[in-house]
């Protein structure tokens, strides 16, 4: 009997466990791709309401929506050319720069963007917030907040009923908030969470190089986080769940022949 539950567990595991055709890793997934997008449809409308988002007449506005638009294009077009577009199924693309002092971005699924102004005096131009944009969007295509709100699920014994049950669980909801931002905190199992921010490096490069930014922009962007976060004990909540700098530094790198590949292919068209 005592051998019942982590068989239990492991057939659980095995069962909800799906192939990620874009990173080749598999993932945990115990709440659906539609579920998660209707409940992030309501957490990022409920956000907007409660914060204060910049008009459409600013240029720091316009300049996150037009950086977003050449990602989402770029992806959608990826997507596509490697017979996986219905991986996007859902997605309407919405990016909004948000007032705050946080140095911070996020994506939730279904395209739910947010920028804070906090984050622009550090990426200084269009071609690093692209690569941050980059980065965040990558992490929702992937699915990378529902393989760790699936995670907590399982770590929490928290089954849910049918693709409603997430909007209606108060104990899932909550999850969804720990996971995604404005609630998001340290990813509590770190080295999936590791993973994960590579993975979003490394696509993230190569979206923002085929979307026409320089992914060279990437070194002295990330090398001005470094510096921001010098000298303090507690790093910005942007890097709060990152990699050390010198290690993503050193990984974006060696990502950087292949990013220029699709960078140049890019600017030739």
């Amino acid at each position: 009997m005592k051998f019942f539950l982590p068989i239990v567990l492991v057939c659980l595991v095995t069962a909800s466990c799906t192939h990620n055709a874009i990173t080749g890793r598999s993932q945990l997934t115990l709440v659906s791709e539609a579920d998660m997008q209707t409940t992030a449809l309501t957490q990022y409308g409920q956000f907007l309401a409660q914060n204060k988002v910049v008009p459409s007449s600013s240029a720091n506005e316009q300049m996150v929506k037009r950086v977003g638009s050449r990602i989402a294009e770029a992806i959608t077009k990826y997507y596509q050319q490697k017979g996986l577009g219905s991986q996007l199924d859902g997605y309407k693309w919405e990016f909004n720069l948000v007032e705050s002092k946080e140095v911070n971005a996020w994506c939730m699924p279904g395209g739910k963007v947010v920028v804070y102004t906090g984050l622009l005096p550090i990426t200084q131009n269009e071609t690093a917030l692209a690569v941050v944009l980059g980065h965040e969007i990558t992490h929702a295509v992937a699915g990378h907040g529902r393989e760790r709100m699936s995670q907590q699920l399982l770590a929490q014994g928290i089954q849910l009923a049918g693709d409603a049950a997430l909007g209606n669980d108060p104990k899932a909801l909550n999850i969804f908030n720990t996971v995604y931002a404005p609630g998001a905190q340290v990813g509590v199992l770190l080295p999936n969470s590791r993973n994960q921010e590579y993975e979003a490096d490394h696509f993230g490069l190569f979206f923002a190089a085929m979307a026409g930014y320089n992914p060279q922009e990437a070194i002295p962007f990330w090398q001005r986080m470094m510096q921001l976060g010098a000298g303090s004990s507690k790093p910005p909540i942007y890097l709060s769940d990152h990699p050390a700098d010198e290690d993503r530094i050193a990984k974006l790198k060696t990502y950087m022949p292949e990013a220029l590949q699709f960078y140049n292919g890019a600017v030739k068209k």
